[in-house]
């Protein structure tokens, strides 16, 4: 069967919902699902996890994110992006490169943020962009991120362009409007583009059309990356040849003898990858916190 990850540019105008199912059209396999959703006007990289690699996708969807976004100050809608409503408009006053990296610095480190209502987040079992789109706002509850980078790359006019390193479930159209009220004048989101997850790189993306064409070239292994390598961002045990042969032959067992390896410093650690000497990735352990069962394990296809 069909498996491993698959780094996709998603083209503005789509959702990440529908970028997975288009992909499930052109590999006819349902097995397909993504790391974490890019918002519809956003384009750049999507991870994709395709058939049995889709059991790790949550080793995935805790990687960092880079974003580029291009912010349109003095406007805010109530989208927070260029296709939304205008809901309030003001004057944008000079401002300084060096205001603007003192206002920057605020937003970098530890923050709370409230997601947007037009957002794929579930309120009692809704999407908060569905009762948005019947005029409903609900009350959300703040969320921890952090912003390990904030930048500012250019000044045009009443349009500034940022990079942001940040974790995951940061919203790029709120933290863009927030930084707009922050100067005084409001702000919203007219171009954004994801530029890496964790090692996945814009430049090493693939867009729907390459896709199809390594299909029909049945060359579709030029972009898929094999679990075990996507893998390698984890920090790794090494197994001994004995603790290999157990672990293949008692699985649960074996994995209590190989915990009492790891140093007393790596305890804190919630993942590791199991290697041989190769350091050919031959599995993942996870650390449960509410589970009887300390660590799970993860075979790698």
């Amino acid at each position: 069967m069909l498996s491993g990850i698959l780094n996709l540019d998603k083209p503005r105008g789509m959702t990440s919902h529908d970028a997975v199912a288009a992909v499930r059209r052109l590999l006819d396999m349902r097995a397909v699902g993504h790391t974490g959703t890019l918002d519809p006007e956003a384009h750049g990289v999507l991870v994709l996890c395709l058939g049995s690699a889709t059991k790790f996708a949550r080793f995935f969807e805790t990687l960092e994110k880079t974003y580029w976004a291009v912010i349109q100050l003095g406007v805010c809608t109530d989208t927070q992006d260029a296709t939304g409503t205008v809901t309030r408009q003001c004057q944008v006053p000079p401002l300084t490169h060096a205001q603007l990296h003192n206002v920057l610095e605020r937003f970098q480190g530890p923050l709370q943020q409230i997601p947007p209502m037009y957002s794929a987040v579930k309120y009692h079992g809704q999407r908060l962009h569905r009762l948005a789109r019947q005029g409903q706002t609900v009350t959300r509850q703040a969320r921890d991120i952090f912003i390990r980078r904030l930048e500012l790359l250019d000044q045009r006019g009443t349009q500034i362009t940022l990079s942001v390193i940040c974790s995951k479930g940061t919203y790029i159209r709120t933290l863009s409007e927030d930084i707009g009220l922050a100067l005084g004048c409001g702000a919203h989101v007219v171009h954004l583009q994801r530029c890496r997850v964790g090692p996945f790189a814009l430049r090493d993306a693939c867009s729907l059309e390459v896709l199809q064409q390594r299909i029909h070239a049945g060359a579709l292994s030029q972009v898929l990356v094999p679990v075990r390598e996507a893998l390698s961002f984890l920090p790794s045990l090494t197994l001994t040849s004995q603790q290999y042969d157990d672990l293949c032959t008692r699985q649960g067992r074996a994995l209590a003898t190989i915990l009492d390896t790891i140093p007393p410093l790596g305890r804190h650690i919630s993942c590791y990858r199991l290697c041989i000497p190769s350091q050919r990735t031959i599995a993942v352990i996870q650390h449960q916190v509410s589970s009887s069962t300390r660590w799970k394990l993860y075979v790698t296809p």
